[in-house]
């Protein structure tokens, strides 16, 4: 029975390897080499926007291909003129939504876990006069960076304005809204750093 499951997962493996060169090249993802989809991303673009993915970017939309499973495909979306998502190389996302009114950059060789949110924008006016019908330009926005080698558990917020330093782990569930310094675990919400690494 073992060997039945390892050839499904190797032909999976070919099918997706295929299907990612097509994916990228209609979707106008700007993808480096062996960039690899596991189901379908929902991927629009604003006018002039961009998402670019460095190598061996893996985005999985599907449950059969991570631990955890996903509840959503993975959505990547920049929503005002000039906004950008930057991925970097040997990053992984799994059912994450990405948001960019402004600007998203993730490092290389980041785990970004199940079900994470990502956006740097409160998509809404904070006054309430005519809140629902103004446009998001109307919100504020302020830019997201995830440095290097930056590991964001499962189901994690991250908000505008936040940036994340390089190497630190953000724990499963967590609200990040601001600064998080380099090497070190943070948690809870707002997440606060817990320890050194």
């Amino acid at each position: 029975m073992d060997f039945y499951i390892r050839i499904k997962e190797a032909v999976g493996r070919r099918w997706w390897t295929l299907v990612s060169k097509f994916f990228f090249l209609v979707s106008k993802v700007e993808s480096g080499r062996d960039c690899l989809v596991y189901g379908f991303p929902l991927i629009s673009l604003s006018k002039n926007g961009a998402v670019e993915l460095g190598d061996r970017v893996v985005m999985c939309s599907s449950s059969t291909y991570t631990a955890l499973g996903v509840s959503r495909k993975i959505i990547i979306r920049t929503v005002l003129p000039n906004a950008k998502v930057s991925i970097g190389d040997d990053t992984g996302l799994s059912g994450t939504v990405i948001c960019s009114a402004k600007s998203i950059l993730i490092g290389k060789r980041c785990l970004i876990g199940s079900d994470v949110k990502i956006f740097d924008t409160d998509f809404h006016a904070i006054s309430p006069e005519g809140r629902r019908y103004k446009p998001i330009s109307d919100a504020v926005s302020a830019p997201v960076v995830i440095e290097d080698d930056v590991f964001i558990g499962a189901g994690v917020m991250v908000l505008k304005g936040s940036h994340i330093g390089r190497g630190s782990v953000i724990a499963a569930g967590s609200v990040v809204s601001g600064i998080i310094p380099p090497m070190v675990i943070c948690g809870g919400v707002p997440a606060r750093v817990l320890r050194d690494i």
